[in-house]
């Protein structure tokens, strides 16, 4: 396993939607081992395939029970809302309060083709629907309110200007979900 690069915003292939994954490979798989080595790295609680400049549908995750990884994840339901601060490493060192649904009915396969429902919430729910922004090439920045996103550019454009793209810290203790 080899820690990849991981792409910061300002790089268009974070803007660009994934493309749905057609065929399971030792490739593939051995990508998603790079991107669990990264993600731990980082350190994060997950990490989408476009994160690593792969155009594909899928992402890793580990909430403290070892890895997983899902591809061509959806959401087939969500309902109610859970506000909670969110960071990324895409966007590093820069965390706000978003709006999710707080829970959600998340589908996909695993490496080995199998099927996969999770019925998840807050935390859990909140990492998946981060991760799936990502294959469809929507950033963290675009949730935020008015005034977030004033306060966000003048931050990004501190970072720019200071050259730090510090993936290491996440302020008031944001969570870094990559």
């Amino acid at each position: 396993m080899s820690p990849r690069e991981i792409r910061i915003i300002g790089d268009p292939v974070l803007r660009k939607p994934a493309t749905e994954v057609t065929e399971l490979t030792g490739a593939l798989a051995r990508l998603a081992d790079d991107m669990v080595a990264t993600m731990y790295e980082a350190p994060g609680l997950g990490l989408a395939a476009p994160q690593v400049g792969v155009q594909k549908r899928f992402f890793v995750y580990d909430l403290g029970e070892g890895p997983g990884t899902i591809v061509n994840p959806t959401i087939r339901e969500s309902d109610g809302e859970w506000l909670f601060e969110e960071g990324c490493l895409s966007v590093p060192g820069l965390s706000w309060e978003i709006l999710r649904p707080k829970t959600i009915h998340l589908v996909g396969i695993d490496l080995n083709g199998n099927d996969v429902s999770i019925e998840a919430d807050e935390l859990e729910a909140r990492l998946f629907q981060h991760e799936l922004d990502h294959l469809d090439g929507v950033l963290l920045v675009d949730h935020l309110d008015e005034g977030q996103a004033r306060d966000a550019r003048r931050a990004l454009r501190e970072l720019a200007l200071s050259g730090s793209s510090s993936t290491r810290s996440a302020p008031n203790g944001g969570l870094r979900l990559l």
